[in-house]
């Protein structure tokens, strides 16, 4: 025999004994498909409040120039109440021209007007009210946004992950012990949907110096709700 006949009939030997070698596949094993869900309504513990005053005038700089001595004195008061942590800062301005339409003619500039909005981040919820009236009484106008939310939103995630996890796992052994089955092991865990739902509350209106001092602004915070699903697939077999 040739050497190269001899070598191409080794490997051909050597291939088919290897395949047969290998164990045939096994067949799947039995599994529990589930889902678990846990809503968390976590206390909050931070209030976010978009502040802003809004001026117009006749030429740009006026406009400008009033908004900026108003929102400063609104400031002023408003850090008087806020606590070492807290924030403010700017989250929006614009200046604008205003325009009059004349039947039939080219549109008029007729003034500007300034926008500048502050957005405050606080701890002490009971002081709320008490920041937006005296920013309302100091010249604000707007109230555009308060919210209620956590400053940790990590930690109530992981928290209803947990809880939800964990529901899941249950249903797993309820199914299993209902149809005389033992779980075997957890083959997989698939994070699902989440979410994390701040508290709004609707902005009060602008209200005059005297109304504010004899009333002021109730707001309740109430609870921030934190979703969480797990799905999981837990083998099984007889008992």
């Amino acid at each position: 025999m040739k050497p190269s006949l001899f070598f191409t009939l080794f490997i051909l030997s050597f291939s088919v004994a290897a395949h047969a070698q290998q164990p045939p596949d096994r067949p799947r094993p039995p599994s529990i498909s589930v889902s678990g869900e846990a809503t968390i309504a976590a206390e909050p513990d931070q209030a976010q409040i978009d502040i802003g005053v809004t001026t117009q005038a006749r030429t740009a700089p006026d406009a400008s120039r009033e908004n900026a001595e108003r929102i400063s004195r609104v400031l002023a008061e408003v850090k008087k109440l806020l606590g070492k942590g807290d924030e403010v800062k700017t989250s929006g301005y614009a200046l604008n021209p205003q325009y009059r339409y004349p039947q039939g003619g080219k549109p008029e500039i007729v003034g500007y007007q300034a926008n500048n909005t502050v957005r405050i981040k606080m701890a002490k919820l009971d002081d709320v009210g008490k920041v937006i009236d005296a920013a309302m009484q100091a010249g604000a106008n707007n109230i555009n946004r308060l919210a209620f939310t956590l400053k940790d939103e990590e930690a109530a995630r992981l928290d209803a992950l947990k809880q939800a996890s964990a529901k899941a796992k249950a249903k797993a052994e309820a199914i299993a012990a209902s149809l005389g089955l033992k779980i075997v092991r957890i083959a997989s865990v698939t994070e699902g949907e989440r979410s994390f739902q701040p508290v709004y509350r609707a902005a009060p209106m602008a209200r005059g110096e005297a109304m504010a001092a004899a009333a002021p602004t109730p707001v309740e915070p109430g609870t921030v709700d934190v979703r969480s699903t797990v799905s999981l697939v837990a083998e099984v077999s007889e008992r």
